[in-house]
């Protein structure tokens, strides 16, 4: 009997500043009875959700089941920095572009269907523009080499024909409130989101037309007859087929061994800024800024429901369990303050309320954990750090594929290669973690 049992379930390091900034949560019921499922999905990201909106859309009439380990939008989908970016964003480069263009406009016709996507689940659920705002986003420098970042990657984007506007240090100033950054490169494209507020939506939503259990971990499921049988610990699911949405961990079940990087990123988040803090600030109540090195400083500010808010996003660490530490946390949390400091000297008393680490998966080659794995099961993991519009993606993909419908999206992920194995341990976490501190390092005030 083929059988695949969890060697762990997900653990998460500090809790979601998203969420628990947002009122108090919707109870969704946990798996406490046996159920029967045409398709089962193991992951309530944006990966998993998008597959079950998308299943349901090509087959109103199937019975889908999701299964998320915690709390919907207290995992990874909800430890996000909410960028949903249309445009090339190679992690791996100094500037974001990568080598082909004809590959770019592909990945970049993609994104936009997985941004329409989720603009249909924004207008479905009603969601308001501080918690999905299509307002593009902003390479900002703060160095010489980010200046140069910023002219490649525009002439980049010149070539691929996509729309940019470079803005100067005054600009940046009266955009940020700032001094710290001397030039941007705004795309109008990407959509910024609440990333707990979009997930909590679209999980309330999506429970009026199929099972959605929260505080569910799966803890393993086997091969019964022509099906499958899902394991939680107080129920099973009997059902037709898996969908493995649970990026980095399909490693867990044994699919792809050695073959993903685990990687934890950390972010904090302000306390409300009070009425003196916010004039003292001056700039626009909601922007959001990704460093022209990749390794640098995402920021975000917010306003609204939420809150006026600053959130910080830097310091980055390599983690094979798929679990970082409350030391980790500290670290970066201080990294943060220090960044908050030179970014907003004006603002000394402003303190962070809350910090978090949030698990990234990414491959060698940048190719997705994407397919059919095992007669019957199939794989949408490994977004390469590009959590919102690659898992929406590879949701969609996934769910076309379970259909057998024409599918360009599972076309795409199918047509990379398998990610390449990892370096034999001590020597891969060692390896990568000095690489990603020099990273760090290196993108200096970036």
């Amino acid at each position: 009997m083929t059988v695949y049992t969890a060697k762990r379930l997900p653990r998460q390091t500090g809790a979601a500043g998203w969420n628990a900034i947002l009122p108090p949560q919707q109870d969704l019921p946990r798996l406490e009875q046996n159920q029967t499922a045409d398709v089962t999905i193991i992951g309530g990201g944006f990966a998993g959700l998008s597959a079950a909106r998308r299943l349901h859309q090509l087959d109103p009439g199937l019975k889908v089941v999701v299964l998320e380990a915690g709390r919907f939008a207290e995992g990874s989908a909800g430890r996000n920095s909410g960028f949903m970016i249309d445009l090339p964003h190679d992690l791996a480069s100094d500037n974001y572009a990568s080598d082909g263009l004809e590959a770019d406009r592909a990945s970049i016709a993609l994104n936009r269907q997985a941004i329409a996507f989720a603009t249909e689940v924004a207008a479905q659920c009603e969601l308001s523009p501080e918690m999905f705002d299509p307002c593009g986003k902003i390479n900002a420098a703060a160095t010489p080499d980010g200046d140069r970042h910023n002219a490649d990657y525009a002439a980049h984007l010149a070539q691929l024909g996509e729309p940019c506007e470079q803005y100067d240090a005054h600009q940046m100033q009266a955009l940020t409130g700032s001094p710290h950054y001397t030039s941007g490169l705004f795309a109008p494209g990407t959509v910024m989101i609440q990333p707990a507020a979009y997930v909590r939506a679209l999980s309330a939503h999506l429970a009026g037309q199929v099972g959605v259990f929260e505080n569910s971990p799966v803890t393993g499921f086997s091969k019964k007859g022509s099906g499958w049988e899902v394991e939680t610990k107080k129920a099973r699911v009997s059902t037709g087929r898996i969908v493995l949405a649970n990026n980095g961990h399909i490693e867990s079940f044994g699919f792809y061994q050695r073959r993903l990087m685990h990687i934890c990123l950390y972010a904090s988040i302000t306390e409300p800024l009070n009425a003196a803090q916010i004039a003292t600030l001056g700039g626009q109540p909601r922007w959001s800024v990704t460093p022209a090195d990749p390794m640098g400083t995402s920021v975000r500010r917010i306003s609204g429901g939420c809150g006026n808010r600053i959130l910080i996003r830097t310091c980055s660490s390599f983690h094979p369990s798929i679990h970082s530490s409350d030391r980790h946390l500290k670290r970066a949390g201080r990294v943060h303050d220090r960044k908050f400091r030179e970014r907003f000297p004006n603002l000394p008393d402003v303190r962070m309320e809350h910090r978090w680490a949030g698990m990234l998966c990414l491959s060698r080659n940048g190719s997705a954990a994407f397919g059919e794995i095992e007669q019957g099961v199939y794989a949408a993991c490994c977004q390469n750090g590009l959590g919102i519009a690659r898992g929406t993606l590879q949701g969609m993909g996934a769910a076309e594929l379970v259909l057998q419908k024409a599918s360009p999206i599972a076309d795409h992920f199918l047509a990379q290669p398998m990610p390449p194995r990892l370096p034999p341990e001590p020597f891969a976490s060692v390896g990568a973690n000095a690489y990603l501190r020099w990273k760090e390092w290196r993108s200096g005030a970036e």
